[in-house]
């Protein structure tokens, strides 16, 4: 780790790593409370076309990219909450057609006007990539994210549990559903370039899952939820820069790891748990 310190590349990887997790597992935390997963899931998938477009235009902008991801990542939203009104099909049935679409449409778009290595950096990330412009942007994202969930957290709560209650004290309900996918898109974009578009959802919302299987309080969840995120990361980012991997997939994989062991060892609801819980002292 010393060796890799002394590389501006490693360094500006760790400093994105560390900005990523703290912006992206509070809100992961906030889509399983929701039982908003696949929607997560979506949204990773969704930017992939707009991403597209704008390296179509643009090559390799940050800026470009970024403003075409949002655009799409909030147009299937839209069109996927629309079609669930309009007609007879499911939210999560339209949400799936919309992210199929939208990644084969991504993929197309880039292997036309891309070669083989610029698609593998879009879909995978390239962490050594990443420079000063770059973490700047996830500053801003992160410092937007934490700001406007400190705002909107207490009514997204309430709304979470009980939107019933939310519409009948005309809470605006809708209005926070709508700046909660905002932030979800901008932190999947922000991500992107590290993780690559296929993978930064693994880094959202499996630490949050994972978390759930040590504390049932919500403000602890999303911490522990950013250290795990931030561990897989840092894992991640050594053995990808130490072994010439891709870091996204790497960081996924560790961080499901952590999920495995808590999934056996955790406090609440794990293996362990279930079939072996510990013994209360009695007086």
């Amino acid at each position: 780790m010393t060796g890799f310190l002394a590389d501006p590349a490693f360094k500006h990887a760790l400093a994105a790593a560390l900005l990523v997790s703290l912006g992206s597992a509070p809100l992961g935390v906030m889509l399983v409370l929701r039982r908003m997963t696949l929607m997560g899931d979506v949204m990773a998938h969704a930017i992939l076309p707009g991403v597209a477009v704008g390296f179509m235009l643009s090559g390799l902008s940050i800026s470009a990219m970024s403003v075409g991801g949002l655009v799409a990542g909030l147009t299937v939203a839209l069109l996927a909450g629309l079609v669930t009104r309009v007609t007879a099909l499911r939210e999560d049935a339209s949400l799936a057609a919309f992210y199929l679409i939208a990644v084969a449409l991504g993929v197309l778009l880039i292997a036309l006007h891309g070669n083989a290595q610029e698609m593998e950096d879009i879909l995978f990330g390239n962490a050594q990539s990443i420079d000063s412009d770059m973490l700047r942007l996830m500053g801003g994202v992160t410092s937007v994210t934490l700001l406007t969930l400190a705002v909107i957290y207490r009514p997204l709560v309430v709304e979470s549990f009980d939107p019933v209650f939310m519409r009948s004290v005309r809470g605006r309900g809708g209005l926070y559903h709508v700046l909660f996918l905002m932030l979800v898109v901008l932190n999947m974009i922000e991500s992107y370039r590290a993780m690559g578009t296929l993978m930064s959802a693994g880094l959202m919302l499996i630490p949050a899952i994972t978390a759930q299987f040590w504390t049932r309080s919500l403000g602890p969840m999303m911490g522990l939820a950013a250290v795990i995120a931030f561990m897989g990361s840092v894992g991640g980012l050594w053995l990808g820069f130490g072994f010439s991997l891709p870091p996204g997939p790497v960081i996924v994989l560790i961080v499901g790891g952590f999920y495995i062991l808590s999934l056996l060892l955790g406090r609440h609801g794990s293996v362990r748990a279930r079939y072996f819980p510990f013994r209360h002292l009695e007086a």
